[in-house]
């Protein structure tokens, strides 16, 4: 499996992100914000938290007008798999590969703590290594994680079994305690908590580290 990290300026979990995909057995490749290719045989985009462009106008906004971002629409459009996590959630967003917004957090303040996180679904490349149900441990690290989106969007997602984790105890405010959303096609997954964070035990925990291996057999042997 061929992972891309992709690398803005402002981004600071890049590396912690391939060392992930790097340990679950993935060859991982660096891609700089300007290029405008990815490199070839490419299975997966994984876009890192940080603060892509110093966070100027909106969170992700930039780095969505990237010229990476058009060749990773483009892979998603193609049928790829696409990771967002944390300012890569934003992006996300921003590119309208993902419904909604990350907004400022409920308490205005930035977060910076290990959470309970709750698998709303196992059915997805991401999720299949957790049980529906199971609450996981993931660090979190955001200001503006407060997932929103009207109505509509919201039962749609739930409805059909969009919501990949949930808060048990939500942190930012977001609606319906959202913190990971799948695409339609299930391929596309954006989330605030850090699983890159939680794939080591010299981290502190490794409840994070079922995700990558689960997406690196499903990629794999697909």
């Amino acid at each position: 499996m061929h992972a891309a990290v992709v690398v803005f300026p402002g981004s600071n979990c890049d590396r912690d992100l391939a060392v992930a995909f790097e340990k679950a057995g993935a060859k991982v490749s660096m891609v700089w914000h300007k290029d405008t290719a990815l490199p070839q045989g490419v299975d997966i985009v994984g876009i890192p938290g940080g603060f892509s462009y110093g966070d100027y106008l909106r969170c992700g906004a930039i780095a969505a007008n990237s010229p990476i971002c058009r060749s990773v629409a483009d892979h998603a459009g193609r049928g790829g798999y696409v990771m967002g996590i944390c300012n890569g959630f934003q992006v996300l967003t921003e590119t309208g590969l993902l419904p909604g917004a990350l907004l400022r957090n409920a308490g205005l303040k930035y977060i910076c703590k290990t959470i309970g996180l709750r698998v709303a679904t196992s059915q997805s490349a991401y999720t299949q290594g957790y049980n529906a149900g199971d609450v996981i441990n993931i660090p979190i690290a955001h200001h503006d994680g407060n997932f929103f989106a009207d109505a509509e969007t919201i039962t749609r997602l739930q409805g059909e079994d969009r919501i990949a984790f949930s808060y048990t105890d939500s942190p930012n405010g977001s609606v319906a305690d959202i913190a990971g959303i799948l695409s339609e096609n299930r391929r596309v997954l954006g989330m605030m908590p850090h699983p890159e964070r939680a794939a080591d035990a010299g981290h502190g925990g490794t409840d994070g580290a079922a995700l990558f291996r689960a997406l690196t057999g499903a990629l794999v042997t697909a």
